[in-house]
């Protein structure tokens, strides 16, 4: 997927903007470790550059993430996605898709990009492989014309890597 494809938005609601201009403010005071956000215009979708963590398979490699935020932020989940090219990892599907259940089903809106950017890098440092999800061909094939990964029903069975 890429930056030009997104989900059909709507403008975010007052209670959306003043959540993400806060969450900006603090990002910019305390960004987490490892991760730069790229200054932009555009509140409803950020792009933040992820540093693999020191010690791991991806230490020093850089990927994107893009996080498109919807109308009812936080009490739905943003969009989050790697732009290409995703990191090879067991939950990261070629066409930048995350298999990770707080991006899901277990959303909370008290979660923030901060939170949700600490748990990707996790999930990054965690992998003992570095490879593609088993059903990779199937999925990206399903999901051609810029489908959502939100529009997946997602099977989180695998919480080891």
């Amino acid at each position: 997927m890429t930056s030009s494809s997104s989900p059909s938005r709507k403008a975010l609601s007052k209670i959306a903007c003043n959540r993400l201009q806060k969450e900006l403010a603090e990002w910019q005071q305390n960004p987490p470790v490892g991760f730069k956000h790229k200054v932009s215009d555009n509140l409803q979708r950020w792009v933040i550059e992820v540093t693999g963590a020191a010690g791991t398979l991806y230490a020093g490699e850089a990927y994107q993430l893009q996080v498109d935020f919807p109308e009812h932020y936080p009490m739905e989940a943003p969009q989050v996605i790697f732009l290409n090219p995703a990191p090879m990892h067991p939950h990261i599907y070629s066409n930048g898709h995350i298999c990770l259940d707080i991006l899901y089903d277990s959303w909370s809106p008290a979660m923030t990009v901060s939170s949700v950017c600490i748990s990707i890098l996790s999930m990054l440092s965690s992998s003992p492989a570095k490879q593609r999800p088993a059903d990779n061909d199937r999925y990206v094939r399903n999901c051609r014309n810029g489908r959502s990964p939100k529009e997946t029903r997602w099977w989180f069975h695998d919480d080891t890597v």
